[in-house]
């Protein structure tokens, strides 16, 4: 080999080794049933920031419980962002300075780009007439849900059946009584959302899943249209997804410009409009209007009417000793 092809070849490996060095890494921990949604959201996010900037960025996902990855972001899991379904989760990381004190005034809509709500999944044909939240407590009824005590999607479900009780004129004391009825229904409590949707589906538990209003779009894509049946209880929560920034990560990492762009893009109408898509509710309401025959329409109440915030809710009803931890029994 001569000289000259050697000096090439070093310089070619050069270029390539800056090229490398110059791509950008960003790391989304979110919340467990939104991987299809997000992979989406990357896959669009990474041509528009090349085209914006003219820079190479790769972006990785990790996706389980909402509280356990807020937890495992505590412990020092190095995401840039956090993308939760729970604003506890996200508060818990302020507390524990990962995340800016004043996150929710970081990005538009109390940061948080798009909402949920809670509704039914039933076998097809829905053989046990579920129609309302009434007829989860009914004896021979099993509930699938996820543990609120590890899952955002687990506490917008019980905090949903309480308001149910609530927004019919009921007291606190009939709310408890109708959520211990219904966690007796409950034959296992599932780690995460789409660890809820594993037991319905493949392992065959239950006959009706309480879950977020986007896994519709992600069952039928992975087992097929038909396989369930969607039900709209009469009252439902609304499910805010918070987002924010992971200040530890992206001062150490200079990443700071790039997660900002990232949760952005979730406030733009391509982000919106993937949301919609997935079946997650858009914050803006043209685009959301657009997908009316997607997001049926649901009498909702939010957290802040019946609860206070999220926050006075973790501390009533799923902190050690709490409403739950009282009415729920282990099998």
């Amino acid at each position: 080999m001569t000289n000259k092809i050697k000096t090439l070849l070093a310089a070619g490996l050069l270029a390539a080794s800056g090229v490398a060095s110059a791509q950008q890494t960003l790391l989304n921990v979110s919340y467990d049933v939104a991987r299809e949604f997000y992979k989406d959201i990357n896959a669009a996010f990474v041509p528009a920031y090349k085209k914006a900037t003219g820079k190479d960025v790769k972006v990785e996902q990790s996706h389980a419980g909402s509280s356990a990855q807020a937890r495992a972001v505590a412990d020092g899991l190095d995401a840039d962002v956090v993308t939760m379904n729970t604003t506890t989760d996200v508060e818990f990381l302020a507390e524990k300075g990962v995340v800016a004190k004043d996150w929710s005034k970081r990005f538009p809509d109390n940061a948080s780009p798009t909402t949920s709500t809670m509704l039914f999944l039933v076998r097809e044909g829905n053989p046990k007439g579920i129609k309302d939240w009434d007829d989860l407590v009914k004896p021979g009824v099993q509930v699938v849900v996820v543990n609120p005590k590890t899952g955002g999607n687990g506490r917008y479900a019980y905090l949903a059946a309480w308001g149910s009780v609530k927004k019919k004129g009921g007291t606190d004391d009939q709310a408890r009584e109708f959520l211990t009825k219904l966690y007796k229904n409950v034959p296992v409590l599932a780690r995460g959302g789409r660890d809820a949707t594993t037991a319905f589906l493949q392992r065959n538990t239950g006959d009706v899943l309480i879950t977020f209003e986007s896994e519709v779009e992600s069952v039928n894509r992975e087992f097929g249209n038909g396989k369930v049946d969607v039900v709209y209880p009469s009252t439902s929560i609304v499910a805010e997804n918070p987002v924010a920034v992971v200040e530890r990560t992206v001062a150490k990492k200079g990443t700071g410009d790039l997660a900002k762009a990232y949760l952005n893009f979730l406030y733009s109408d391509e982000g919106q409009e993937i949301a919609a898509k997935h079946s997650i509710r858009p914050r803006n309401p043209k685009i959301l209007a657009k997908y009316e025959k997607t997001f049926k329409p649901v009498k909702l109440f939010t957290v802040q009417e019946l609860f206070g915030s999220l926050g006075e809710a973790q501390k009533v009803h799923f902190n050690d000793g709490g409403q739950f931890d009282k009415i729920y029994t282990v099998k």
